[in-house]
């Protein structure tokens, strides 16, 4: 019996195969785009999987304006920054956000969903989000996908 074939498979950077995948938030729900996405990012659907390197695919959001939050989240929901002088924290609601800077709600929480190390510094540069329908990577062709 072999034992290298019990092994555990590690990607090698040449093994490595990056794709453009295309994600359209509308009408979905902003946690279940967000798993979705970061799960591609993070590269978990191939078989080649390697926790500790970059074997993700680069993906585009389109139409993050109009992702939706369930119940009275648009409302209650909030995001904190602080200024970093004394009674500098700042609190804005996630429908103030959606007005201001819609691409913020994915990114925040696609990033919530990487793990917190240098990786997901790295892995967050492979995702590109716009607030409208149209987006700047047509170039690269990217495949649509489905929620």
């Amino acid at each position: 019996m072999d034992t290298n074939s019990y092994k555990t498979y590690s990607a090698k950077a040449s093994d490595i195969e990056k794709k453009w995948v295309l994600v359209d938030a509308e009408g979905h729900a902003l946690g279940r785009v967000a798993s979705k996405v970061a799960t591609y990012l993070r590269g978990k659907h191939k078989p080649e999987f390697t926790p500790h390197m970059d074997t993700g695919d680069n993906v585009v959001v389109i139409n993050a304006g109009k992702v939706e939050l369930s119940g009275n989240k648009l409302q209650q929901k909030e995001y904190f920054r602080y200024t970093g002088y004394p009674g500098g924290e700042r609190v804005t609601s996630a429908e103030d956000m959606l007005d201001k800077d819609p691409t913020f709600l994915i990114t925040n929480a696609v990033k919530g969903m990487l793990p917190k190390n240098k990786l997901a510094n790295k892995l967050i540069t492979n995702l590109r989000v716009y607030a409208g329908p149209v987006h700047e990577q047509e170039a690269q062709q990217p495949e649509k996908i489905e929620l």
